[in-house]
């Protein structure tokens, strides 16, 4: 069986150098609002919403038609 070399990282400061990054150049994706979800949705269901508002308003309109005390599912 042939031995083979493995290559192995002898100190944390060889690899700083390869992952410097300018945070001040650095853009955020437009989507991102602290505490935020993101959820997605399959192409079919979302036939039927142009914007994220319409959406929460079905969903809370589903989450009022629960039974006081139950767990969805």
């Amino acid at each position: 069986m042939k031995e083979t070399k493995v290559n192995s990282v002898t100190s944390l400061d060889e690899l700083n150098s390869e992952y410097e990054i300018d945070y001040k150049t650095v853009k955020r994706i437009p989507y991102y609002k602290k505490d935020r979800t993101i959820i997605e949705l399959d192409d079919d269901v979302a036939l039927y919403f142009q914007t994220s508002e319409q959406v929460n308003k079905v969903l809370k309109a589903i989450i009022k038609s629960f039974p006081k005390y139950s767990v969805a599912m």
